[in-house]
């Protein structure tokens, strides 16, 4: 066993991920729960791009996205994905790897309703990763579903979330000298819990 103390320390990584974040919310001056999200095309050619991190739950975390968009068939085609979020203030960052499935139910329509209503028409008129002929185009098919969807729209069809169910979560923290420190959590499915080791920086 590792000698896990201090930040590191409890038997559930995903209350570690969200200690980290909220100590995060105080120093990271933008978007504190931004994550870099890695995925790969149909040749295997990786493909990155922020995202924002919506909910950190018990055993996945989640971010919401257009289903149409380039990340959404690159996750559904290869079926998993990587994450990293690093946090400058807090010199630490966590890394996971997973598997991949939809978030397409009621906790999509909830935080759906809980954005402004301008991002709410905005994930309707915006046909995300597509060609644009320009930025007048895009603000007068806002204008056209605002129209069509007045204040209160639902959930498009073709926006929802992706829940990121982990095989491995790293978390690393910077140390004196780049002696860091770094633990990996590894699922174990057969014995259902978690494989803890610390790795050399």
């Amino acid at each position: 066993m590792s000698d896990r103390s201090g930040i590191f320390a409890g038997d559930d990584p995903f209350a570690i991920a969200r200690s980290w974040l909220a100590e995060a919310e105080d120093s990271e001056v933008n978007d504190p729960n931004a994550i870099a999200l890695a995925t790969v095309d149909a040749d295997g050619l990786p493909n990155v791009r922020m995202v924002l991190l919506k909910e950190i739950e018990a055993d996945g975390f989640v971010f919401y996205t257009n289903y149409g968009s380039v990340k959404a068939q690159e996750l559904e085609q290869a079926g998993n994905a990587a994450f990293v979020m690093h946090w400058k203030s807090l010199r630490r960052q966590i890394r996971v790897r997973g598997t991949i499935t939809r978030e397409d139910g009621s906790k999509a329509d909830e935080y759906y309703a809980s954005r402004s209503l301008k991002s709410r028409l905005g994930a309707w008129a915006s046909q995300q990763s597509q060609p644009l002929s320009s930025r007048a185009a895009l603000m007068a098919e806002v204008g056209r579903v605002t129209a069509k969807h007045g204040t209160n729209p639902v959930r498009p069809p073709f926006w929802g979330g992706f829940r990121i169910n982990p095989v491995e979560i790293e978390f690393w923290a910077d140390g004196a000298f780049r002696l860091h420190d770094r633990f990996k959590w590894s699922r174990d499915e057969e014995a259902g819990n978690w494989l803890i080791q610390r790795l050399s920086p």
